[in-house]
């Protein structure tokens, strides 16, 4: 029986997964809108609401090429709420956002998106300018001078303190990018599919200790859609909805700089506080990983092992392999997948809870699952339940 003041996933859809795709960002955006509709069985003028992480960045559009307000006019949505901005707690604080909304009637219907273009920005600059500045300033006046230009660097930070004070191994890290890579050769349109063996990622060539090549997600173009829908609007709807059970997200700061811990252990302890499950209740775990340590530190942060324990707890790979106790990352990851930024991890965990994974549907009846966005100064995660 559907709760009318809770707020559910009814359709998802995503475009194609590629890099230097020739389609415009915005064409990209509107193919995933197409198929998650489709799935819902909704059309455009049910739709009220739009919701967006982080909004159109002008000064850097292959990051976001898109906003919300781009996808009203597109479409010629009648809105009746909608947000776009960088400043809430992670890409899924865009879904938050609107499963508030609609639970305080603010709407029935929400898109919410996430459109990434960088790796076709990159190959055309001229049409997507890179990111220059004649002077140090903001958050990167306190890394810059340091040589830490990039999230590679700072994640290594905390990585490189387990390795210190638990003992991580490279071994045990690796398990995250085997199990992701491992994962994507079965999903169609994931962007790697091909294996990786531990001797390939031991040899590969390190990015920033403990983190090497394949610790680290690739710049993707893509987009992803995720409808969410009032419990008194799932009349309209013929898909089987995913009920938003909890949810929870964390910022100390924005700067990476000098937080002692990331913001997914303060996120993954609250958001226990708001469900009426634990982690022994869920059937799979979809965790953000644009850096594969960022995973481990979620399996902490959620309770599936203690702080420190990480490590040990994926050795080997077998528990959070698709036919393990808590399979991660079902659909690759954006190690495997491409860099889908958050919204890859809730469009996988609902379609797990669907039952329509295809050669990477993990088996039984899963019920209960876990998708989570940000993996530094900002986190969001969100739990999912198929009632």
């Amino acid at each position: 029986m559907m709760t009318v003041d809770e707020a559910y996933i009814s359709g998802i859809g995503q475009s194609e997964i590629a890099v230097k795709q020739k389609r415009h960002p915005l064409l990209l955006t509107l193919d995933a809108v197409r198929e998650a509709l489709d799935e819902a069985g909704l059309g455009i003028g049910q739709i009220d609401g739009v919701s967006t992480y982080p909004g159109r960045v002008p000064a850097f559009l292959g990051f976001s090429p898109v906003g919300a307000d781009e996808l009203i006019d597109a479409l010629g949505i009648r809105a009746r709420w909608y947000a776009g901005g960088g400043e809430i707690t992670s890409q899924l604080g865009a879904v938050v956002a609107a499963a508030t909304a609609v639970r305080a009637g603010l709407a029935r219907h929400v898109i919410c998106f996430r459109t990434v273009y960088e790796a076709a920005a990159l190959a055309r600059p001229e049409e997507y300018p890179p990111l220059r500045r004649d002077r140090v300033d903001g958050h990167s006046q306190w890394f810059a001078p340091f040589g830490a230009i990039s999230a590679a660097n700072w994640t290594a930070q905390y990585a490189m303190r387990h390795v210190k004070r638990y003992g991580l191994t490279r071994e045990q890290l690796a398990q995250i990018a085997l199990t992701d890579r491992a994962n994507a050769c079965r999903n169609p349109r994931a962007l790697v599919r091909e294996p990786l063996t531990m001797d390939e990622y031991l040899s590969a060539r390190m990015i920033s200790s403990p983190l090497c090549l394949y610790d680290c997600d690739r710049f993707t173009d893509a987009s992803t859609v995720i409808i969410v829908s009032a419990g008194g609007a799932l009349d309209e709807v013929r898909c089987t909805p995913v009920r938003i059970a909890a949810m929870a997200g964390t910022v100390e700061r924005h700067s990476w700089d000098q937080a002692e811990w990331m913001a997914c252990y303060p996120t993954g302890a609250e958001l226990w506080k708001h469900a009426d499950y634990k982690p022994a209740d869920v059937d799979t775990v979809q965790l953000y990983d644009g850096f594969s340590f960022q995973a481990v530190a979620w399996l902490e942060s959620l309770g599936f092992c203690g702080v420190g324990e990480g490590g040990r707890f994926i050795e080997g790979g077998r528990r959070i392999a698709l036919d393990g106790e808590l399979p991660l990352n079902t659909f690759g990851g954006q190690i495997g997948a491409g860099r889908l930024h958050g919204f890859g991890f809730a469009h996988e965990a609902v379609v797990q809870l669907r039952g329509k994974g295809g050669e990477r549907q993990i088996a039984g009846d899963p019920k209960v699952a876990v998708a989570t966005s940000g993996g530094g100064p900002l986190a969001t995660a969100l739990l999912l339940a198929r009632d």
